[in-house]
């Protein structure tokens, strides 16, 4: 990892009009390099907006669509997380995040966890993901977490154990709940999980969160990037868009792994015994049943 100089784009995407939000992306693509910006961070399904429901299948692309032509062409300027539906072999559809960096998709993460409780049904449009990857990019290894992904502890687990220095969370959160400093109570709980997450795996964390309005919904934005130690090092507003720019420094990640060597440490081991022994638990009382 080096240092390098990330930015977050806190847009208000238009819903399943995939043409606006590419000029949109664009927009932010081409300020983010102005400031000299090294990597550019969308939220979840940033091309398409979120409450699509039966257009899933409309706004859908594959990898190599020459829709995403003009952001691969950008990639070669400032590399790139986007979210969008992806249409993968046997026509299965999926929440994605592609990272882009020199003209190529460098990875494609697949949304795992698809909430079905409260106001969000996505289980019924969408196939969920079957794998949690760290990878290699330019800047750092890296992985992706979509949103519901990152409320479940083992995924970041997985890509902090994987190698991953930074963790992405391109997000698009419903405010729910009445907040006193925030907005709405869910705001602070993120907060909560995603300055933890910094701490107990000794990475950065970057949320991507949106904003806008969708099938009466708001979207609370307040996107944020946590350091190693936990700390807040930059913070964007909420319910406005914004372009959240910071520095993010290597030696910082040198230092918190001395200091607090948890990766260091850690029994896989034991987990995977574990899990195992939990998983043939489960198994023994559906027979039961």
């Amino acid at each position: 990892m080096r240092r390098f100089r990330l930015a977050v784009a806190q847009i208000a995407p238009v819903l399943g009009d995939v043409e606006k939000n590419l000029a949109l992306h664009e927009k932010a693509a081409r300020e983010a390099i102005s400031q000299s910006v090294n990597l550019l961070v969308f939220p979840e399904l940033s091309l398409t907006g979120y409450f699509l429901k039966d257009q899933v299948t409309s706004v859908a692309l594959a990898g190599e669509e020459p829709a995403l032509a003009a952001l691969r062409d950008l990639s070669h300027r400032v590399a790139m997380v986007v979210g969008f539906v992806e249409e993968a072999p046997g026509h299965r559809f999926h929440n994605a995040a592609a990272y882009l960096e020199g003209g190529e998709i460098r990875h494609i993460h697949h949304k795992v966890y698809l909430p079905t409780y409260g106001i969000f049904d996505e289980q019924r449009y969408l196939a969920a993901g079957g794998r949690v990857r760290a990878f290699d990019t330019a800047l750092g290894r890296m992985a992706i977490l979509i949103c519901e992904d990152l409320w479940h502890p083992a995924a970041a687990g997985i890509a902090a154990w994987d190698g991953a220095e930074i963790i992405l969370c391109p997000s698009a959160s419903p405010g729910r709940g009445l907040g006193q400093a925030e907005p709405f109570q869910n705001s602070s709980t993120w907060e909560r999980v995603i300055r933890a997450y910094g701490d107990l795996f000794t990475c950065f964390v970057v949320y991507a969160n949106r904003v806008g309005y969708e099938d009466g919904a708001c979207f609370w934005g307040g996107s944020e990037v946590v350091g190693p130690t936990g700390a807040s090092l930059a913070k964007a507003r909420y319910l406005d868009e914004d372009l959240l720019v910071v520095e993010v420094d290597a030696g910082t990640l040198r230092r918190a792994r001395i200091a607090n060597p948890l990766l260091r440490d850690e029994r896989l081991d034991l987990t995977l015994r574990e899990v195992e022994r939990l998983i043939r638990g489960q198994a023994g009382e559906g027979q039961g049943g």
